[in-house]
């Protein structure tokens, strides 16, 4: 693939607009951070920051701060902490590396904000018996969860070997095991982990079918809501604010459900009709919740937020069946973006669920194997990031009619690029399965991290 910055002119928004666009999203979702990303997908998992400005255009010679490799392949997100970086890989097994299961193991590697040094790996070897690269596992891999962190620790979850907790210098300090079941079809798991109050949250759909809260100082099991219906569940829940309450909100074959956070108990659930496996995540906007998926007829639903027991026939608020196999959209000023696994950049009415706009991405049919979306779109101050599997990072304005301001390629890695990128300030993150890349308009003005003792 040749490096190059497909930019298309007249990108600049009127400031009024800009202005309107940040205010709007700041309501919804609160005020980000412009240093850390802490999460799958940001805060909350709205994909979005508002304060942060990257590059609409870039290449391997314009706007690249650094580019890392990686001990490994993975399809999880890097997170933003301060001065430091964590994404997690796997090797030893499915990563060109050998035939042995045995051998497989995941990383979590920290790596400094300024420069891309790695400051340290911490190796976690796989619990046996673990599912055999093969089919759609090979996809995504072994590493497709992305960390959270506190701030002060870094929350990890691997599957069948569990969910792990480490501090700052890479040392273990727990590691619980949640489940060693696989579905049917043996897919591997992708549910990120996110935190409330002193828990750690997990979808551990495919390992134990249930959701699960940890102890973050301990690890102990705090409660674990089970149901068959989470075993093809792939998203990663949500919190929700409403009516003075904080729900957990999560989307199951069939059914949205909202859970109290604190107990795991169930407080509402709503017939949805996304039948099959659901791989989007759930997001919220404007007191609304959307959900996507399903297989094999695609659909989405809006459901209104709060509400007891069964909420279907009083806070379904539309229905559609223009929808995301696996990508996740983002809510930006009453309207929902994304672009869906086949290619196409689509716009609903996040009121209505009307289309707005479905435009097919120049270059983004699939070339080779699988399809040609898999990581989320992500929302800046003023431009919305598709990161396609092959053919580069599509940037697209975020309003109601289509409109392509750049497709930026970065040459000499032809891996795949699965990960949702991570926004922090002036950078955005990118991960393939070779190198993790900062690419950025403005210097780099953290101070470096500095390397824990022991460690190199």
């Amino acid at each position: 693939m040749r490096s190059h910055s497909s930019y298309i002119p007249n990108l600049s928004f009127k400031r009024r607009t800009a202005i309107a666009i940040a205010a709007g999203l700041i309501g919804a979702f609160g005020q980000c951070g412009a240093a850390d990303w802490t999460r799958f997908r940001g805060p909350n998992g709205s994909g979005v920051a508002v304060d942060s400005q990257p590059p609409i255009a870039w290449s391997e010679t314009q706007n690249l701060q650094w580019k890392t490799a990686l001990p490994g392949p993975g399809t999880s997100s890097p997170i933003v902490v301060g001065s430091r970086i964590f994404v997690t890989c796997f090797s030893g097994y499915g990563d060109g590396s050998g035939g042995d299961p045995a051998n497989l193991k995941r990383e979590l590697v920290c790596v400094n904000h300024a420069d891309g040094k790695i400051l340290w790996s911490a190796t976690t070897p796989a619990a046996q018996p673990e599912d055999n690269f093969s089919g759609f596992l090979t996809e995504h891999g072994y590493a497709s969860q992305t960390p959270v962190s506190d701030g002060e620790h870094v929350y990890v979850f691997y599957g069948k070997s569990g969910a792990a907790a480490f501090d700052f210098t890479g040392k273990k300090l727990w590691q619980t095991s949640l489940g060693m079941n696989s579905n049917e079809k043996r897919w591997g798991s992708a549910s990120s982990p996110i935190l409330y109050k002193d828990f750690v949250i997990i979808n551990a759909s495919e390992e134990g079918h249930a959701l699960v809260a940890l102890d973050k100082r301990t690890g102990q099991e705090a409660w674990r809501a089970t149901g068959n219906a989470l075993e093809y569940s792939f998203g990663t829940p949500i919190l929700m604010e409403s009516g003075g309450r904080t729900d957990l909100v999560f989307a199951v074959p069939g059914e949205l459900w909202g859970l109290n956070p604190d107990t795991g108990k169930l407080r509402w659930f709503a017939q949805t009709g996304l039948s099959g496996n659901l791989a989007p995540s759930v997001i919220a906007g404007d007191d609304m919740i959307f959900a996507f998926g399903g297989f094999p007829q695609l659909g989405a639903v809006a459901v209104r937020a709060g509400g007891k027991g069964d909420v279907t026939s009083t806070h379904i608020a539309w229905t559609s069946r223009d929808s995301s196999y696996i990508p996740t959209p983002v809510y930006v000023q009453g309207r929902l973006h994304f672009v869906n696994d086949a290619g196409f950049a689509v716009c609903l009415d996040a009121k209505t669920g009307k289309l707005l706009y479905k435009e097919r991405l120049p270059g983004a049919a699939s070339a080779g194997r699988g399809k040609p979306f898999y990581a989320s779109v992500v929302l800046s101050h003023d431009a919305i990031y598709a990161v396609s599997r092959r053919n580069g990072t599509f940037v697209i304005a975020p309003e109601p009619t289509f409109r392509l301001l750049a497709q930026d390629r970065l040459a000499g890695d032809e891996t795949d690029f699965n990960a949702t990128p991570a926004l922090a300030g002036p950078q955005i993150f990118l991960r393939s399965n070779r190198f993790l890349y900062c690419v950025g308009s403005r210097p780099m003005l953290l101070p470096p991290a500095s390397l824990p003792a022991g460690k190199s």
